[in-house]
């Protein structure tokens, strides 16, 4: 680590002892909530394309255990290290909690940049690795279930599960082991676009929320709304396009090589064919560029979302931050110091923790398909449509009226697995959120919303051990 005073998990206690105060477990069983359970450091060899050997570093942290099987990525990054896997691991047993999928948190890391190896090396480290866990019974649909993380997508994920299946021959919910799965492998449709709709869902949610919104000096909706989005990649990209669709405005938007605005709104997708043609976002027609793209950050607007690295609004840009309200997509893209700033300034920050929980969820909706082994919406889809168009033909018959064919269309459709999967996570970030502002609001001494978050995480977690008689 480049600073050996700062620590990624002792931040995350940090966050964790400023909420415990909050609540009414003592000190034990909080000490028992934040430590982590098992940490899990693993050594291999890999022989490399050209003949040469090399040792590969890799963890897996299991966080909590308060509920079974615990659920986290699994990252292939140069800068990997044990501090790191625990905090990840850590953060994930909190959000698990707040949005109400009963897993323990995990996480997996292995310390490469994958860009470095051939697609045959990485199949090698991936299967190793999956191995090394199968050993020490460190992955299973029942103990723990991995899924992507950075450096790490489908691909990984089924090398994962053949490697798992093939070590477990005839384990009927082997798919059930790890998550983030091509939908041919027992995926789950809306993956990709989870953790963006999600940030939707959740700070939508909250612009509905008269109270709030007044609070802010802001009209309740989305609708309008002034958005700016650092970060293109796959969650700033579904983040932007689905606040468009819903009729905000995005002015926005940064990335590493540049950032522009445009004061009209720009066209998300627009954008993104441009970087795609052109290598980078700048020069976009009829958008601005800014001189440097942090300034993307300190434009006047109602909703900035950074939804790309860690630590990029601090102690020393925070001040000049203008946006009302600040929602982190990305995980830790705010300081503790920032934090303070915006809690002294009036701005809302909607915490990572609850806020980029879509992928989470949807992995939950994923591992309970393979567990029932069937497709959602296979069952009642035909129903529903059968239903629908008997209740609407009964409707034109006593009213003597023809319903218009887009609006029989929608009426008379039966849902597919990516409308159950969004219908999920939509009722599963509003029930966050107001369980969130519920505990914010029923004591006023709560700082902030991250730290109600927290108490809401913690008080979830507790009532488990409690319940399990861990304490007698």
């Amino acid at each position: 680590m480049s600073d050996q005073h700062y620590s990624f998990f002792g931040a995350v206690e940090k966050s964790f002892d400023k909420a415990a105060k909050y609540t009414k477990w003592d000190t034990g069983i909080l000490g028992q909530i934040r430590e982590c359970n098992a940490v899990y450091q693993i050594r291999f060899p890999l022989k490399r394309d050209d003949g040469s050997i090399e040792v590969i570093e890799a963890y897996r942290v299991q966080h909590s255990h308060h509920k079974t099987p615990c659920k986290g990525g699994i990252r292939f990054a140069a800068e990997v290290n044990q501090d790191e896997v625990m905090a990840l691991a850590a953060l994930m047993t909190y959000k698990c909690a707040i949005v109400n999928v009963p897993f323990g948190g995990g996480k997996g890391g292995i310390k490469i940049n994958p860009k470095k190896y051939s697609a045959w090396e990485l199949e090698k480290i991936t299967r190793r690795y999956t191995a090394e866990l199968i050993k020490k019974n460190f992955i299973g649909p029942g103990t723990d279930v991995p899924a992507p993380d950075y450096g790490t997508g489908e691909r990984e994920m089924a090398w994962i599960l053949d490697t798992y299946s093939a070590m477990h021959p005839g384990e009927i919910d082997a798919a059930g082991c790890v998550t983030g799965k091509p939908v041919t492998q027992g995926g789950v449709r809306g993956r990709r676009e989870a953790t963006g709709l999600g940030v939707f869902f959740g700070l939508r949610e909250v612009c509905n929320m008269e109270d709030v919104m007044k609070r802010l000096g802001m009209t309740v909706g989305v609708e309008g709304k002034r958005v700016v989005v650092q970060g293109l990649g796959n969650v700033g990209y579904h983040s932007a396009k689905f606040f468009q669709d819903a009729g905000a405005k995005v002015v926005g938007l940064a990335e590493y090589e540049g950032a522009i605005w445009s004061n009209d709104g720009l066209d998300i997708d627009a954008v993104f064919n441009h970087r795609k043609a052109t290598g980078s976002i700048l020069n976009f027609p009829g958008a601005n560029n800014f001189e440097k793209n942090g300034d993307a950050l300190e434009m006047e607007c109602d909703i900035l979302i950074p939804a790309a690295l860690e630590n990029v609004i601090d102690g020393d840009n925070a001040p000049r931050v203008k946006a009302k309200m600040i929602g982190e997509a990305a995980n830790g893209p705010l300081t503790p110091e920032a934090d303070e700033i915006f809690a002294k300034k009036g701005i809302l920050v909607v915490p990572d923790m609850y806020l980029n929980a879509g992928g989470v969820t949807v992995s939950y909706f994923e591992w309970l398909k393979n567990l029932s082994h069937v497709r959602y919406g296979r069952l009642e889809k035909r129903f529903t449509e059968n239903l629908n168009a008997h209740i609407l033909g009964q409707i034109e018959e006593l009213s003597g009226k023809k319903v218009a064919d887009d609006e029989r269309e929608f009426i008379m459709h039966g849902p597919d697995e990516v409308d159950l999967v969004y219908s999920g996570l939509e009722e599963t970030m509003i029930t966050a959120t107001h369980e969130i502002m519920n505990a914010w609001k029923a004591n006023p001494e709560i700082p902030d919303m991250r730290t109600a978050a927290y108490v809401v995480a913690i008080n979830k977690v507790g009532t488990s051990y409690a319940e399990l008689g861990i304490f007698p």
